[in-house]
């Protein structure tokens, strides 16, 4: 079942997204934030409590598709594989959708490791900007993985971390920090989501961890 769910009107208007925005179309909440900062844990965990659809990350995904270290060239590839995921969630949704992050991951991260990006996923990263993002903190230890790009040391972690912040003041779009362990992150998510947006009170109950899905 899909909560009820819809925009709040605010006497001081936010910056609001460009797209997906009228009447009939889902809010759309982005998981965004560096690697090991448990994006698309709670991307899950918040599209199972609330009943809606999500999408993967296409980096993610598409790192695990060639698996070998990526280079500029593939960051196209994954603009693409990302847009590709976040329009079948949509289409998928009835009033709202969860974004394991979006293109404006893209951009963060070409600048940082390549120090460039092509121009239409800048404009992309502008134009598809979601209703809200919540941008993950630090706080949780880093886990290595196969094929990681960045070391995890703290000072690069914190570097990216401003990145974000940087690329989400630059658009003006609403965003948000979330924090804490898994339950407590999902807890802190979910505030946050019923300040912005008029829910149905179920989706405000005690959250439950879900039960583990299966890969796509």
């Amino acid at each position: 079942m899909i909560h009820i769910v819809k925009r709040k009107c605010s006497p001081t208007p936010e910056p609001v997204s460009t797209v997906k925005t009228s009447p009939g179309t889902p809010i759309r909440i982005v998981l965004t934030g560096g690697e090991c900062t448990g994006k698309s844990t709670l991307a899950r965990d918040l599209a199972a409590h609330l009943s809606v659809p999500w999408s993967q990350e296409g980096a993610r995904v598409y790192l695990q598709r060639v698996n070998r270290p990526l280079t500029p060239a593939d960051i196209e590839p994954i603009a693409r594989l990302q847009v590709e995921f976040e329009d079948q969630a949509i289409q998928a949704s009835g009033q709202l959708v969860i974004h394991d992050t979006d293109l404006v991951s893209t951009v963060v991260y070409s600048h940082h490791y390549y120090q460039q990006c092509p121009d239409w996923i800048v404009e992309q990263a502008s134009v598809r900007q979601a209703d809200l993002y919540l941008l993950c903190s630090t706080d949780l230890p880093w886990v290595d993985e196969a094929l990681q790009r960045g070391p995890g040391t703290a000072e690069q972690r914190a570097r990216i971390h401003q990145e974000f912040l940087f690329q989400l003041n630059r658009l003006h779009t609403p965003y948000r920090l979330v924090s804490g362990l898994r339950e407590e992150r999902s807890r802190c998510a979910l505030s946050i989501i019923a300040q912005h947006f008029d829910v149905g009170e179920e989706s405000l109950e005690p959250f439950m961890e879900p039960e583990v899905l299966t890969s796509r």
